[in-house]
């Protein structure tokens, strides 16, 4: 596997569709995920450390994962099939390591909130990485979160399809 971070997000130019891109800084290639409104709305909300009086849906899968008496160790993207990215959570409980199968917006939304680690195959990377160079003018790094909840505020849930 290959470590990864969140880079930033974009729009997709012609659907306007989020995309959070992952960078593997050790080969500046860069690995854009087309993702739904909610789940990057819900990545910047965590990257933004917002409060909420209530758990959201990723906050009550990580409590319910630690009730269970697991940890999220990491998360990987696992593999490519027609478009379409899989990946994988993983979980540490006692001395066994469970795997569970979930979208890799899903998964990133969920480490960045456990700071679990993210990695890809090499496989993944080497079909559906591109270079960095011309991705940093197009993308609002993670540094600037606080700038994503614009972006994606203007977004109409029901124009945003992705798929799954």
């Amino acid at each position: 596997m290959v470590a990864m971070k969140i880079f930033g997000l974009a729009l997709d130019e012609k659907g306007q569709a989020p995309i959070i891109i992952l960078e593997d800084e050790a080969s500046e290639r860069g690995l854009p995920i087309w993702i739904g409104a909610m789940e990057a709305m819900s990545i910047s909300m965590a990257l933004n450390k917002v409060p909420f009086p209530r758990p959201m849906t990723h906050d009550l899968l990580i409590n319910s994962l630690e009730a269970l008496g697991g940890k999220l160790e990491s998360i990987e993207v696992t593999r490519m099939v027609e478009g379409t990215f899989f990946a994988e959570l993983i979980v540490k409980r006692a001395d066994e390591v469970i795997r569970i199968d979930c979208r890799p917006s899903d998964a990133v939304a969920l480490a960045v909130r456990t700071e679990a680690e993210i990695s890809a195959a090499p496989e993944v990377l080497d079909e559906a990485g591109i270079p960095m160079d011309g991705l940093r003018d197009k993308v609002v790094p993670s540094t600037e979160a606080s700038s994503w909840q614009d972006l994606l505020e203007n977004l109409d849930e029901d124009d945003v399809k992705y798929k799954m």
